[in-house]
């Protein structure tokens, strides 16, 4: 189980820095970056980061309600409905 763990957060640090490398180097953001934008924008316990056809999404709390951010190529976090 631990390494079915490992592997999935390996996948997931794959594909975020996939992601990052088809951006422009302004907007590349690391995994660390991209948590500390989210809670810098009052989000906490980010978590389920993964890279999409709409940006990267991950799960997060605000104001003690779980919601899935989308976070577009020019930085922006978007609740999704």
């Amino acid at each position: 189980m631990r390494t079915n763990m490992r592997t999935r957060t390996i996948f997931h640090t794959v594909l975020l820095l996939a992601l990052a490398g088809g951006l422009s180097s302004a907007h590349a953001l690391t995994q660390e970056e991209l948590v500390a934008r989210i809670q810098a924008a009052g989000y906490s316990q980010v978590s389920d980061i993964k890279s999409t056809a709409e940006g990267t999404t991950a799960k997060a709390v605000k104001n003690g309600k779980e919601v899935r951010l989308v976070v577009d190529s020019s930085g922006q976090i978007k609740e999704q409905k």
